[in-house]
């Protein structure tokens, strides 16, 4: 193993089946993170990505391998590792600048209630919500909850931020505009963050790598995609990147094509695979956006991928 910031070592996860045997639900998973990276994982459903994550905020505990953190093993929960979850996970009686308080109030033992208030009220501008600051989760948009919930979390400032398919439970355009409500804060913050996600699309835009895992039982991480595309990003401006059907067409055959026979590298460790700089990966099709555009995927494979 290296020196990076997060190192995940031949990680594994078992359960007792109903019949008395072992249920592997992963094993031999090894990645690193840097810091500051945005790394996003996807795989089909049962492959592990969720117990992954719950291994690393210390709300699970795995059966086997280490998970290093900033040279330090991770045993239990931390704030030096915040999560946001799918179901937003705001304290119901109090405001939303209350709850972000309540986050910065454990983080900082020490600050006056001034500074406190202070402090969350900027998370809560970041993320577009200052008029709103008052009001309680009951009186929000499911959307609205949820940028509460990131700016809780990275208000808190953690070294490691945890996001579980934070926006998997929202419509396309509320998706939308908190991917770029997370990209603006991160972009100012460049804190570490380990995001699932089922989405192609989500995965390209936000990640600087993403790793890619085989089907459960006994899944692993396979392939781990560097996603080669200049930031700043947008959803519109990627397609005018060639970059971006080479990428996306990998993702894709990999998870309709590939992700029941993947295998990481003989050490156990995944394949590095940069698909930008691969034109074979697109016979030659995505040298311009013109012509990039027919080396996209069908939306039924789009839909077949996506269902995971």
């Amino acid at each position: 193993m290296t020196n990076a910031f997060l190192q995940v070592d031949h990680l594994k996860k078992e359960f007792p089946a109903p019949d008395g045997s072992t249920l592997t639900v992963f094993r031999d998973v090894s990645f690193e993170v840097e810091k500051g990276e945005f790394v996003c994982i996807i795989g089909h459903s049962g492959c592990g990505k969720s117990t992954i994550l719950n291994v690393l905020a210390g709300l699970d505990e795995a059966s086997g391998g280490n998970v290093i953190m900033n040279g330090k093993e991770i045993f239990g929960p931390s704030l030096e590792r915040g999560v946001v979850f799918q179901n937003y996970s705001l304290l119901p009686w109090m405001s939303s600048l209350r709850n972000i308080m309540f986050g910065v109030r454990a983080r900082w033992k020490n600050w006056s209630k001034a500074k406190v208030q202070q402090h969350s009220e900027e998370y809560l501008r970041l993320v577009g919500l200052d008029k709103a600051m008052h009001n309680k989760p009951s009186q929000l948009s499911g959307g609205m909850r949820q940028r509460v919930s990131i700016a809780r979390a990275f208000a808190t400032q953690p070294e490691l931020l945890l996001l579980d398919e934070p926006f998997g439970a929202l419509d396309a355009l509320t998706r939308g505009v908190i991917q770029d409500e997370l990209l603006k804060i991160w972009g100012e913050t460049r804190q570490t963050v380990f995001m699932i996600t089922h989405d192609v699309d989500e995965a390209i835009l936000l990640s600087d790598r993403i790793l890619l895992m085989s089907n459960g039982p006994e899944a692993r991480v396979a392939e781990s995609v560097k996603v080669d595309i200049p930031r700043p990003r947008t959803r519109t401006g990627m397609l005018d990147e060639p970059a971006y059907y080479r990428i996306r067409n990998h993702l894709i055959d990999f998870l309709i094509n590939r992700s029941e026979t993947s295998k990481p590298g003989d050490d156990g460790w995944p394949r590095v695979v940069d698909p930008a700089k691969d034109e074979s990966m697109d016979n030659g099709a995505a040298k311009s956006p013109a012509s990039a555009t027919q080396a996209r995927t069908t939306p039924s494979e789009s839909a077949k991928a996506s269902t995971l």
